[in-house]
């Protein structure tokens, strides 16, 4: 059996309060973490639960509190310097000068590594063979974007992190970054892949653990992960008017204490939500046409990763509100 990537076990970190006197603030609780060669690897969770705290530690960029990592065989903690030529790093912020150029800029960070990949076959992967020589500064975000993706890759690593990499980018340019890192993991490099986008995670990982409060409180497949949601199946229903949906309403949560198949029956603004098995459907339609109520408008609701998270912490998950978006 072909040994992880990475390994981290019972990683643990804290910072010191915010204040004089102040307990010291848990970033990261209980981490454990298994990746595997070739496969996108996500860490998923809400802006605070630990997520670049855990990768930098994996990094050997920060120093934890107890737990161990190895990446490829390798303590970052014990020889940082023991990794560097192996791992490549796209950090939240990109920090360059507004006038370096892109060429620039990867003849730099390619001088820090013994190997380095072809910067023009670099430029071909992320497209950005046509702005070789423009300013950093005159970049559109996602193009910054592809950029630190490239400066990640330069010294030819075997693992990418990328931490956070589509944040502040309009749709658009979201699924454009996406349709990259797929390549890059085609190119044979191992992704480590850090966001608190539901939608980004389920597109592209292979497998992810969610982390929530420092700890990590799931991991799986996606797939497997929405496929072991209790009730994981969902109808909406839509009625012509009050009265109706109340007697509905009423019909199906009687329906959820006698079917198995019948998880819950709850209000969705003007709509109903029944969730349940494979057949909640079906469930659904018998018993509302032997009562004779007859929906205006029914449709059967998709589950995503969102519903795993609200389920595994028992609260609802809110992605970064008011994020500044560029192109």
């Amino acid at each position: 059996m072909t040994s992880p990537v990475v390994e981290v076990s019972h990683l643990r970190k804290s910072y010191p309060g915010a204040g004089r006197g102040a307990p010291p603030r848990t970033a990261v609780a209980d981490v454990s973490l298994e990746v595997a060669r070739g496969e996108i690897f996500g860490i998923l969770g809400p802006n605070g639960a630990g997520k670049t705290t855990t990768v930098e530690c994996v990094a050997g960029l920060r120093r934890a509190d107890g737990g161990t990592v190895r990446l490829l065989g390798r303590d970052p903690q014990a020889d940082p310097m023991s990794v560097r030529e192996h791992v490549g790093i796209q950090l939240q912020e990109a920090a360059l000068h507004d006038k370096i150029t892109v060429g620039e800029a990867l003849d730099v960070f390619g001088s820090f590594y013994a190997e380095q990949a072809d910067p023009a076959e670099l430029l071909d992967l992320l497209d950005l063979t046509a702005h070789r020589d423009q300013q950093f500064g005159k970049l559109s975000g996602g193009q910054k974007q592809r950029l630190s993706i490239a400066l990640a890759l330069v010294g030819k690593p075997q693992v990418a992190i990328l931490d956070e990499l589509t944040t502040g980018l309009d749709p658009a340019a979201r699924r454009a970054t996406w349709d990259l890192v797929e390549r890059v993991r085609d190119s044979g490099v191992t992704v480590l892949l850090v966001t608190h986008f539901m939608e980004e995670a389920e597109r592209l990982c292979d497998r992810l653990v969610v982390i929530d409060g420092g700890r990590v409180v799931a991991q799986g497949t996606p797939a497997s992960l929405i496929e072991g949601l209790e009730g994981h199946r969902g109808v909406r229903l839509r009625f012509a008017d009050g009265a109706a949906r109340g007697r509905a309403l009423a019909l199906l949560t009687a329906l959820a204490e006698q079917d198995d198949d019948v998880a819950a029956a709850t209000t969705a603004g003007d709509e109903i939500e029944v969730t349940g098995t494979r057949t909640v459907l079906f469930a659904v339609v018998q018993a509302l046409a032997a009562a004779a109520v007859v929906p205006d408008d029914v449709r059967t609701v998709e589950r995503t990763l969102e519903d795993v998270f609200v389920q595994v912490t028992g609260r609802e998950y809110r992605a970064e509100e008011n994020e500044e978006v560029t192109v």
